[in-house]
């Protein structure tokens, strides 16, 4: 929405508002309108906006400035790329607040925003759609689940995956493998980047020759390839792939969930490990829901004996691995357990000094109302939703449950989502 000077006859057609706040999903939302809020994407607080279709800017704030990327306002990867840093990080902090308000915690201590630079994401899911000679790579634009924008730069993502944004599409336009729709998932790991191809048609020989000849060439320790609804295959590896964690390498099967950021991940694994309790014995343990391939796990372990839950099976034997390979068996315990069908029981949970959980952008659902109903006093929560953190958070506070600490985490730079590390206790 390019600002514009005040055509007469547009404000007398349509009227104008002025922006009052930028609501939870990132848009302004007209002063007025509480009771039926109005939303303008890409405006700022103090701005006005006529009412005309599309909506036209009349005045710009003072914290408006130049988005960094060519595809700002079309993609639907970042929403705020036009608002200064102090406003920005301040409303983000704004989200876990009121979060936090809503659960019952108001007035809860928040430590400062810990921000994460641009050029830092490690993993994208790019969307691929050939249509004729027309070959797509890139992601949805706002508002789309079905169209593509053509990705040329990103300058959230890391160079490593930048860079082969191109490349991918030009290896693309040759795969017999592709026909119209598919995805590509980048995870730059330790070793590089890693690559899960989901395709719509069988793999030839020909093909798997090029997979193997973009890996050598672009330094790809491993691409795994799904066709259809099928599991993923490896079409080339030439190393071990593998994410280190408290020096442990663990080997993530491929298009596997990663923090975000490098950046990211050392912040939130440095605020649990700050909020876990202080006295512990010998025999003290630590219960850590949805463990993934265990960002968290290693660490945890060096403070009590650690049994790590994680529903995704790959992800729970990628861990399996890493342990066993780095001889920290006497220390985690892995288990293969869906939360949701089976969540710890309060029974379960009474053994453990402290329960560490990293639910999924939905939440803990069903393991959360056995959580707050529970005797452990100490629980760790790291969020990516503030909506689902004001809903479970309340059940703890309904528990009795104080907040001990709160850490936001801007992991996911200019855009409405925010990380938060929760610690409760009672």
């Amino acid at each position: 929405m390019p600002p514009s000077g005040p055509d007469p006859a547009l404000l007398a057609a349509s009227g104008f508002v002025t922006i009052a706040r930028i609501g939870a999903d990132g848009d302004g939302i007209a002063a007025g309108t509480a009771d039926k809020p109005r939303y303008f994407p890409f405006t700022l607080p103090g701005e006005d906006v006529t009412l005309a279709t599309p909506p036209v800017l009349l005045t710009t704030s003072i914290d408006r400035v130049a988005s960094a990327c060519p595809h700002f306002g079309t993609c639907g990867g970042c929403s705020l790329q036009h608002w200064r840093e102090e406003p920005y990080g301040a409303w983000k902090t704004s989200l876990l607040a009121d979060a936090l308000r809503r659960a019952g915690y108001e007035g809860a201590a928040i430590a400062p925003l810990v921000r994460t630079p641009a050029h830092a994401r490690r993993r994208i899911d790019l969307a691929i759609r050939r249509h004729g000679a027309t070959l797509t790579v890139g992601l949805h634009p706002r508002g789309s689940s079905t169209d593509i924008i053509d990705l040329e730069a990103c300058p959230v993502l890391h160079p490593r995956l930048a860079a082969l944004i191109a490349p991918l599409r030009q290896l693309l336009r040759g795969l017999t493998t592709f026909k119209r729709e598919g995805s590509a998932v980048l995870n730059l790991l330790d070793t590089g980047p890693d690559l899960l191809l989901r395709t719509d048609a069988a793999a030839s020989t020909g093909d798997r020759v090029r997979l193997a000849a973009f890996a050598a060439s672009h330094a790809i320790p491993r691409i795994a390839l799904a066709i259809g609804k099928l599991p993923p295959e490896i079409a080339s590896q030439h190393e071990r792939p593998y994410v280190t964690f408290d020096g442990a390498k663990v080997t993530p099967p491929p298009g596997a969930f990663l923090q975000a950021s490098a950046p990211a991940e050392a912040a939130i694994r440095a605020a649990v490990l700050a909020g876990l309790p202080d006295k512990l014995t010998s025999k003290s343990r630590f219960a850590e829901l949805y463990a993934g391939n265990g960002t968290l796990t290693f660490d945890l372990s060096r403070t009590a004996r650690t049994d790590a839950y994680e529903g995704d099976a790959g992800a729970a034997a990628a861990l399996r691995d890493g342990v066993n390979a780095a001889v920290r068996t006497g220390r985690i315990a892995v288990h293969t357990r869906d939360l949701t069908r089976q969540p710890l029981t309060a029974k379960e949970l009474a053994v453990f000094a402290a329960v560490i959980l990293d639910p999924p952008f939905a939440g803990a659902g069903p393991q959360m109302t056995t959580l707050a109903a529970s005797t452990v006093k100490r629980i760790i929560y790291v969020s990516c939703n503030p909506a689902v953190l004001a809903r479970e958070a309340r059940m703890l506070h309904d528990a009795g449950y104080h907040m001990l600490a709160a850490t936001p985490v801007d992991q996911f730079l200019w855009s409405a989502r925010l990380e938060s590390v929760c610690v409760f206790g009672r």
